[in-house]
């Protein structure tokens, strides 16, 4: 019995990737498991730590830049809150009633508290007419001031208004935009109207009708009014050191009021909102509480609907803090907590690694023992020292282990080598045997074959041959009656007489394939090439149809023993087998040479080919591929033929090359 060999399969086997014979190690497998919780689970957990932290710190910043916008807001409310009610205490003084009367006086009186409240326009008007174009129906804070209510809001004035209230307010609200990254395009150059406190309160006009005291402060380049949020919200200290606060007003989505700088001393006035920003805010009406591109850096940013007095969302109110600084002390944060697990692990790991190697060591040695086991070494052991603990003890029982199968290895061997020779002996008696049953059995079903083919062909030939008869009897008897009248159909009749003899030739051949011991016919000693040619003169019509070029080699000078028409039929039958394989174009090769001791015809055609599936049945009696344009008998009965004139036909074929047919017969002893 053969030497065991040493397993080689994909999972154990010397070709095995490098990374997978490593990981196999009971060095590296124990690394790995006194390692993991150090290098992979810790680094884990304070990843996952940090995310963590960084989001909770990211909502802080949120919750912080929402408060801010809070406190914004309620400045806003709070001045147009005092503007009114300062307006309202003006209107109901004294002072204004007194003056009513004469409008030198009143015009006086209405600049000299104008500049006192810090307004930019103040005028009175009964409701049907103002200065310039201004309807004041057009304005429900000057309508609720008519009604008997002051009311305060804030409004957009066009620049027509605005220099109507005031000559020359329009030029100092007049903003050039600034092309900026990410707004919204733009064929506007200028925004040239004015966001307004609109403030009005009601007052007795001298003759008693109702009227209005109305007036506005500007809010485009209002620089003291936005510096004033930013110092309510963004006092010293508020904020870490290099981040900075930042607030500003929007008409629309442009800065007309902000301290955001585009340059050191240059504020960004005329730049403009982002679209997505613009989009939340004024298009959807909600507040915007998230990280913003604004003008040149990221700001965490809060971004609130500024709403007129008509209830149309016309501006925003916005505040928020550079978030660089907030991203570096996140990043430093990490970058601490790594150098401080690194200068952790750089003083455990060798500790863990001395630990393990107390154990992997041993376990090194029982692997190098099992493998030198499995390369064929069956004296390989262990041998442990005495009282080294469970490991030691583990490693005698292997060796003990190995002992016994070292014996059992013995004994399968002999075992094996005698059981061999006895399967070496039955194997060769039984290959024998088999070899007698497949050729009896190829014989058997060729017999059957032929035995059944034979029957049906007879049955049919013996059939066809009474109509024949009669045929030719009545052909006979129209002769005699038609005399001399039978000379001007006579080629019709030789016609008929023609195809008669063809039918009595094709049952002939019918019942040679049926029964050819009883109509072998007459063997000849024949010229192939002779029959070749003479094949090439009958298919020349179908070759020529076919548009097929003919290449011809007749080097044989030797003759052969066998019926003319027999060998004509198989060739002829080889010639249109061939035609039928190329169908249009093509070419088809017809050689005659001595080779072999006797004569080979070849048939060559370069049309799809045979699959090797079909090619083993081709000559098996009725199989055919050509449906039902074919009877599955030509390459059966030319078998037959060829066979039984002492030859040999065989075929080969390269599917999409074409094929070619050999046929051999012996060269006649008359030569």
């Amino acid at each position: 019995m053969a030497a065991p060999q040493p397993d080689t399969s994909p999972a154990d086997g010397p070709h095995d990737p490098m990374w997978r014979a490593v990981f196999r190690s009971v060095r590296v497998r124990l690394l790995v498991i006194a390692l993991l919780p150090m290098l992979v689970l810790v680094p884990l957990m304070l990843g996952s730590t940090m995310v963590r932290w960084g989001g909770k710190i990211d909502e802080i910043l949120i919750t912080k830049v929402h408060g801010d916008l809070t406190i914004a807001n309620q400045y806003l409310d709070q001045l147009l809150q005092n503007s009114g009610e300062r307006l309202d205490g003006f209107a109901n003084s004294v002072a204004l009633r007194d003056a009513m009367a004469d409008d030198v006086a009143r015009a006086a009186l209405l600049e000299t508290q104008r500049k006192a409240l810090g307004l930019d326009f103040l005028y009175v008007t009964d409701g049907q007419s103002a200065p310039g174009d201004i309807t004041p129906s057009d304005w429900p804070v000057i309508r609720s001031a008519l009604a008997g209510t002051w009311r305060s809001a804030v409004d957009i004035l066009s620049a027509q208004d605005l220099n109507a209230v005031s000559p020359g307010l329009d030029a100092w609200a007049a903003i050039r935009l600034v092309p900026t990254v990410a707004a919204v395009p733009t064929d506007r150059s200028i925004e040239d109207r004015g966001m307004v406190i609109h403030s009005a309160a009601p007052i007795r006009l001298a003759d008693g009708r109702s009227g209005a005291l109305v007036g506005g402060l500007l809010l485009n380049r209002n620089l003291s009014f936005i510096d004033t949020i930013n110092g309510l919200v963004y006092r010293e200290q508020s904020l870490p050191q290099g981040s900075q606060g930042t607030a500003t007003l929007f008409l629309d989505d442009v800065r007309v009021s902000t301290n955001v700088r585009l340059f050191e001393n240059v504020r960004a006035l005329g730049t403009r909102v982002s679209a997505e920003v613009r989009d939340r805010v004024l298009g959807e009406g909600q507040v915007w509480l998230d990280r913003a591109f604004v003008v040149n850096d990221w700001y965490i940013s809060a971004y609130q609907p500024i709403v007129d007095s008509r209830g149309m969302r016309v501006g925003m109110l916005y505040v928020g803090f550079l978030e660089a600084p907030f991203l570096a002390a996140k990043k430093n944060a990490a970058l601490s907590v790594m150098v401080l697990f690194v200068l952790i692990a750089a003083i455990s790991v060798p500790i863990f690694l001395r630990w393990a190697g107390r154990i992997f060591r041993p376990l090194e040695r029982m692997t190098q023992t099992i493998a030198r086991v499995e390369a064929g070494d069956m004296d390989a052991r262990n041998r442990p020292a005495e009282g080294t603990g469970e490991i030691a003890q583990v490693a005698g029982h292997l060796d003990i282990l190995l002992d016994r199968i070292q014996e059992r290895d013995r004994q399968l061997r002999e075992w094996g080598e005698s059981l061999e020779r006895k399967v070496e002996d039955r194997t060769r008696d039984l290959r024998d045997a088999n070899r007698k049953l497949e050729r009896t059995t190829e014989r058997l079903i060729m017999s059957e074959k032929l035995a059944a083919v034979g029957e049906i062909t007879a049955s049919v030939a013996h059939e066809i041959n009474n109509p024949i008869a009669v045929i030719q009897g009545n052909l006979d008897v129209a002769r005699s009656v038609l005399d001399r009248d039978a000379d001007k159909v006579q080629t019709e009749f030789r016609l008929i007489d023609d195809q008669v003899y063809r039918i009595s030739v094709i049952v002939s051949k019918l019942l040679q394939f049926a029964k050819p011991e009883e109509y072998s016919g007459a063997a000849n000693v024949i010229s192939p090439v002779d029959v070749v040619q003479d094949c090439l003169v009958l298919t020349r019509h179908q070759i020529e149809h076919a548009d097929i070029d003919v290449v011809m080699d007749f080097s044989s000078e030797n003759n052969v023993l066998m019926s003319r028409t027999e060998l004509q039929q198989v060739v002829v039958n080889l010639i249109l087998n061939a035609l039928y394989a190329m169908r249009d174009n093509g070419r088809l090769t017809l050689a005659v040479r001595d080779e072999d001791g006797g004569v080979v015809i070849r048939v060559d055609d370069t049309g799809q080919g045979i699959e090797p599936s079909v090619l083993k049945r081709i000559f098996d009696p009725f199989f055919t591929t050509k449906q039902a344009e074919g009877t599955g008998l030509g390459l059966s009965i030319s078998q037959t033929l060829i066979t039984r004139a002492g030859g040999q036909i065989t075929a080969t074929s390269t599917p999409g090359q074409g094929s070619r047919f050999r046929v051999w017969l012996p060269r006649s002893e008359a030569d």
